[in-house]
């Protein structure tokens, strides 16, 4: 769907625009801006679906209050910033009015496909902005995933696809989380 240059929207004017929209186009608004999302490659797909199993299969396996969601489903930042991140963990239900999540998630992961200027700036800006507690976001053209912690900000850390990655919003469980990018594609 062709989106008209240079105009500011809103979210209410956003969610109106994509609703009454018969494309199947993924859009997103990012500081008023529609943006259109491209369309996630096979390796994008297996990272996200693997991640997003082993997060749930975490979170049941530990009685946990958190929430995950994998792409297609709304993040309401603001008024102004409506994302869909590839996968997201909401610990706050009350932030879930059923179609979206209202509010910041405390954990987003995005897989690059062809936009890893979004992912790497424009996305990891807003993120934390908006105060995202953990940010990951996986990269399979460097086989390299890059972790930021909102509780330590001055510090990011590169994991290669072959080390396993500590989740930082699950570090005081009795059972930590780890997760192996590369034992994600073996499958």
């Amino acid at each position: 769907m062709p989106m008209p240059q240079n105009n500011f929207y809103t979210a209410d004017e956003f969610f109106k625009i994509t609703s009454a929209s018969e494309s199947n186009e993924r859009l997103e608004l990012i500081n008023g801006e529609i943006v259109a999302m491209s369309s996630p490659s096979e390796i994008h797909q297996d990272i996200t679906g693997g991640l997003y199993m082993v997060i749930r299969n975490y979170i049941s396996n530990n009685n946990g209050k958190c929430k995950p969601f994998i792409a297609p489903f709304d993040v309401k930042l603001d008024d102004y910033n409506i994302v869909i991140p590839d996968v997201s963990v909401i610990c706050d239900r009350s932030k879930l009015d059923g179609k979206r999540c209202n509010g910041t998630p405390d954990w987003i992961v995005e897989v690059v496909s062809s936009n890893a200027k979004d992912d790497y700036v424009r996305k990891f800006s807003l993120y934390k902005k908006f105060g995202v507690r953990e940010y990951w976001i996986v990269d399979p053209f460097k086989e390299m995933t890059f972790v930021w912690f909102h509780e330590n900000p001055t510090v990011t850390s590169f994991y290669e696809f072959d080390k396993s990655i500590p989740v930082s919003i699950y570090k005081d469980n009795p059972i930590k989380l780890e997760i192996n990018i590369a034992s994600l594609l073996n499958l």
